[in-house]
């Protein structure tokens, strides 16, 4: 797999030049994973759906792909999870659309991860699916609202 310092600026990335200084080595860096788009629906994935929720985060899916409730699509790019629908179709109208709603979608590639990335992405609460033909990450606990109940008793078993 490819370095997070190579991908996540897309190509965009910039080294500083400055040295400060030199300091013993200070342990292990933390992994800092943002957080994760969560299915909230079980359906096909659909180009205009994906083409709305790609703004949020960095995809893993394109196009086509059977997801299901709790399946975890993506990245977000706040620290938060964030549930959505990746397999919300398109409203159809018998009316032409002259504001040019209906213009050709183009979608970046999703993010391919091999074995050994998905092993290392998830976390505690999730799961990885592996399958001859695909990998998929998910939820350790598929249902929204016992997910949402096993947080709130986690946070008040810190508190």
């Amino acid at each position: 797999p490819r370095p997070f310092s190579s991908t996540a600026p897309r190509g965009w990335g910039t080294l500083p030049r400055l040295y400060l200084e030199h300091q013993d080595y200070l342990g292990d860096i933390e992994y800092m994973r943002k957080g994760v788009l969560v299915s909230m629906a079980s359906g096909t994935t659909t180009q205009y759906a994906l083409n709305e929720l790609e703004p949020r985060g960095v995809l893993f899916v394109g196009p086509k792909t059977e997801v299901y409730n709790g399946m975890i699509f993506g990245e977000h790019s706040k620290d938060m999870d964030l549930e959505a629908n990746p397999a919300k179709a398109k409203h159809v109208s018998n009316v032409r659309s002259t504001d040019g709603k209906d213009e050709f979608v183009q979608l970046s590639p999703p993010r391919q991860m091999n074995l050994e990335s998905c092993m290392s992405y998830i976390q505690t609460d999730e799961i990885l699916e592996v399958t001859p033909s695909a990998l998929r990450m998910r939820k350790r606990e598929l249902d929204p609202n016992k997910r949402a109940r096993l947080a709130r008793d986690k946070s008040k078993a810190r508190a």
